[in-house]
């Protein structure tokens, strides 16, 4: 853990490119970026999106940070075509952004869709680069939609992965303590684990603030839905389907449970999350394997601190249960995350087998 990811979280190692060089071929791509919550306006958008021109990336090895942003910019205008709003799903995304984001996302090694890295993880920005990556100082790169709420929806987000890195900090206290049995850094960390988790609780529910539940519904969320039965033009001809864009591709709660050992009883929903992994960053999916790699904390550690930890988990996904019952179960019949998934119940199996692995 002692890597830049436990100094920055799951967020980028340096502040994500917010854009090409100006004189660059690539420097197009934020033009159409900076227009695009605009040109979705036109009901004509696919017929225009299918002229564009969309810059290849050079060959030979590339800087990680400039494919995160090509990656975002094509990866939002492919998530664009396939979903906009007030149009049937389209089934066949065009070659001109087939090609060019399945290129960035072979190199990133991840599935050629836009997902919660792209959406989130490299889609922010600090007002004052010398202060927190923190609600306050933080802005989005790439919208969908010309409204503040989706800003808000992208920025909370990247606020609670910010506040990730305490808990890796701590994770990695853990490991070095674990080989010599140090009960007080074990309990020490967990209480750190504790602690950040009920900040990003917090933080987590400041989303009523300045997101309307009418206009997340409506307006912006079906962009992230998933591709179904969707063939990439000049790539394969094969319909291909992948999950959307959604919190369950985060690596902070799955790094929770692996360091916690929640055992999570094998179902369809064990299943989705481990088929989530796919959508990961390389470097996340390497590091997840480490944490699942170390030792157990529950029998050296102290009751109360790992009892904490587990409440303080429970605590966050019954935060995020009623915010997805507030912004999404109320408005729909047979409500499903923008996965394609049953959230709910599931939702609700994980925080009782959260609780259910507290020491008694």
């Amino acid at each position: 853990m002692e890597t830049a990811l436990g100094r920055r979280g799951f967020l980028p190692e340096a502040d994500p490119l917010i854009r090409f060089d100006p004189d660059s071929e690539l420097a197009r791509l934020d033009a159409l970026g900076h227009d695009l919550p605009h040109l979705l306006q036109d009901r004509g958008f696919r017929a225009s999106a299918r002229r564009l021109t969309i810059p290849a990336l050079p060959d030979g090895a590339l800087p990680r940070p400039l494919l995160r942003l090509y990656y975002v910019r094509v990866g939002f205008l492919a998530s664009a075509y396939i979903n906009q709003v007030g149009q049937e799903p389209a089934t066949l995304l065009p070659r001109n952004l087939a090609v060019p984001l399945s290129d960035v996302c072979a190199r990133l090694r991840r599935p050629p869709i836009l997902s919660y890295d792209g959406y989130a993880l490299y889609n922010w920005r600090r007002f004052d680069p010398d202060g927190p990556i923190a609600l306050g100082n933080i802005d989005t790169i790439q919208d969908f939609v010309p409204l503040y709420d989706e800003h808000w929806f992208i920025l909370v987000h990247v606020a609670i992965e910010a506040l990730a890195a305490a808990i890796l900090e701590a994770i990695a206290r853990a490991e070095r303590a674990l080989p010599a049995g140090d009960r007080d850094a074990l309990n020490a960390a967990l209480g750190a684990i504790a602690r950040t988790v009920r900040a990003q609780v917090e933080v987590l529910r400041r989303i009523p603030e300045k997101m309307d539940p009418a206009l997340y519904f409506k307006v912006f969320r079906p962009y992230i839905r998933y591709f179904e039965g969707v063939v990439y033009e000049g790539v394969d001809a094969a319909p291909m389907t992948f999950r959307g864009e959604t919190g369950a591709q985060s690596s902070l709660v799955p790094a929770l449970v692996a360091f916690l050992k929640i055992p999570h009883r094998p179902t369809h929903l064990t299943d989705h999350l481990a088929d989530m992994r796919r959508f990961m960053p390389a470097e996340h999916r390497a590091l997840l394997e480490r944490i699942e790699a170390l030792p157990t904390v529950r029998d050296l550690a102290d009751k109360e601190p790992f009892n904490e930890a587990l409440e303080a988990l429970a605590a966050f996904r019954e935060a995020h249960l009623g915010l997805a019952e507030d912004y999404i179960a109320r408005r729909v019949r047979d409500p499903l995350g923008t996965g394609g998934t049953p959230y709910q119940t599931w939702l609700k199996q994980l925080i009782d087998e959260t609780r259910a692995h507290k020491v008694r």
